[in-house]
């Protein structure tokens, strides 16, 4: 059975399985005739395949259809627990409320928060995230500004600094600073505390693109790039605190766990690492290697210490092209598990608010969700087009995933 645990290898290293080709993204770009969010049709044209007795239900489905390019990004938000936001190659971002607690109450109309006319490629929205306190939305687009939007859809702050695309956005928890990471190899805090967002610092010590920023705490954050290079800043400091080069390749993700003590990254040189910031080091506490193609993104279970569920043990969660998801024990660097059950590369993955589950997206638009003690897929889906992004809301009730198709798919989770 795929979906099983697979045993460790020695070394902190999985059982190697056949590498499977990365299929290249489409972009397929047609349009949504379906004005408002209607139960799923991606769900009735599902393939016949091994996943009958796991299979969402069409009636579990609630398809969210009213962007007109592929759905990047979708975010659920944390307080107020109705609402989730995605961002679309059609130059918008929506805010859409849910109708009820499942797929057949439907959806009400979404608010459209419009970065440009539609079809207009510089507007792409790349990247958005929540505020803590679920208030406000923060969106990247293409052309290299940032937004900020209350939860009801009025435009905040319009941000304007960087000179290319911006590819990662995140909130400090305390509400004030805003970090966005860009193509022109830059990433800036932002103070957006007052009335008028401005540039608090801008930091320019990567050599190429920055890909991905993530905040320590509210002052302290990491940041990657295509440079091959990791790096720990703070603002007020003009100077990497720390700078790590042991990646070989573009890395592509940055995380802190909960705790804040240790920095995930990882690489399209098929490797994870994990960098312990109080050793003062440049060289990894642990290096994953056992992926045999790019990985693209990695993610900490809200577990462990700092975390909601201080008593279940941290574990860090690895997917790759080469259809793999790795699930990592960093207290002793072990490979806990391997989840082999994709045919495509993941390009998402999701760990619920309890930790208990995790839900992953493939190329193809394969989603899972298994249960993380046992390694078993437990819910799968398969839509049409490629899955971009994975979310679960904050019951642990749905999960969402946006696709190429310009659609974003919301699937009923009973635990």
């Amino acid at each position: 059975f795929a979906g099983q645990m697979l045993p460790s290898g020695n070394n902190g290293e999985c059982s190697m399985h056949q590498s499977r080709s990365m299929v290249p993204i489409q972009y397929p770009g047609q349009s949504s005739s379906t004005a408002q969010a209607t139960p799923s049709t991606q769900a009735l044209h599902m393939s016949l395949d091994d996943d009958a007795s796991t299979r969402a239900l069409p009636s579990e489905v609630l398809d969210l259809s009213q962007h007109t390019s592929e759905v990047f990004m979708c975010a659920w938000n944390p307080v107020f627990t109705d609402l989730i936001a995605t961002g679309s190659g059609d130059a918008s971002a929506r805010i859409w409320q849910m109708s009820g607690p499942t797929a057949k109450f439907g959806s009400g109309a979404s608010r459209l928060l419009q970065h440009g006319s539609a079809g207009d490629r510089n507007k792409d929205v790349t990247t958005l995230e929540w505020s803590s306190d679920g208030q406000h939305l923060a969106t990247g687009s293409y052309d290299g500004v940032a937004r900020v939007w209350h939860r009801t859809g009025d435009l905040v702050h319009v941000l304007r600094g960087h000179r290319g695309p911006i590819f990662s956005l995140k909130w400090n928890k305390r509400g004030n600073f805003l970090l966005s990471g860009s193509y022109d190899k830059t990433t800036i805090v932002w103070d957006v505390s007052g009335k008028v967002g401005f540039v608090r610092q801008q930091f320019d010590d990567h050599l190429a693109p920055a890909l991905d920023v993530d905040w320590k705490d509210d002052t302290t954050f990491a940041s990657c790039s295509t440079d091959k290079s990791v790096h720990i800043c703070r603002v007020g400091t003009q100077r990497p605190l720390q700078t790590y080069t042991g990646h070989t390749d573009e890395v592509n993700a940055v995380k802190w766990n909960p705790s804040g003590t240790l920095l995930a990254s990882c690489s399209d040189d098929c490797t994870a690492k994990v960098w312990d910031v109080t050793r003062g080091k440049n060289e990894p506490l642990y290096d994953f290697k056992s992926h045999q193609q790019e990985i693209y993104t990695v993610k900490w279970s809200p577990t462990g210490p700092g975390s909601p569920n201080p008593s279940k043990p941290l574990m860090l969660a690895t997917a790759s092209f080469d259809g793999s998801v790795r699930l990592w024990n960093v207290q002793d660097g072990t490979c806990i598990r391997g989840l082999s059950r994709h045919k495509d590369s993941v390009y998402s993955v999701a760990f619920s608010p309890s930790g208990e589950y995790l839900a992953s997206g493939s190329l193809a638009g394969q989603l899972y969700v298994w249960n993380v003690r046992e390694g078993k897929h437990i819910k799968s889906f398969k839509g049409r087009g490629d899955i971009f992004e994975v979310a679960w809301n904050a019951e642990e009730s749905r999960v969402a995933a946006c696709f190429s198709s310009n659609i974003v798919s919301v699937i009923d989770f009973h635990s």
